[in-house]
């Protein structure tokens, strides 16, 4: 299992705590030095429903920057996947792959959800 996160990220921090706690192994990737490639962040798109804002970390400054907001709606599917791969900064954290699926975000009642 794989767990992308930024260091400064609290709720990163919270993730990770999470799963220590738990004795629940995985591997910790920094998001931003390596964004998640274009096929992971293709198959999370997948198991959010295709709904690609649901990758983006809209209350970041790069996706302010950027005016993501306006533009998401106009992009394909290709140039948002590109865009998120390209900057990790703009990718919704923590972003975990497992075998069985993935998460963004962390709600804690989710992830018992995903881990039970």
């Amino acid at each position: 299992m794989k767990i992308y996160t930024y260091a400064k990220c609290d709720t990163c921090r919270k993730a990770v705590k999470w799963l220590k706690v738990r004795a629940i192994p995985f591997t910790e990737v920094p998001i931003r030095e390596q964004p998640p490639t274009k096929a992971e962040l293709r198959r999370m798109l997948a198991i959010v429903g295709g709904d690609l804002k649901r990758l983006f970390n809209t209350s970041g400054g790069d996706y302010r920057e950027l005016k993501l907001g306006e533009k998401l709606g106009g992009m394909t599917e290709a140039e948002a996947i590109d865009l998120l791969a390209g900057n990790g900064n703009l990718v919704k954290r923590p972003f975990l792959l497992a075998e069985k699926g993935g998460l963004v975000g962390f709600k804690e009642a989710e992830w018992e959800a995903f881990f039970d």
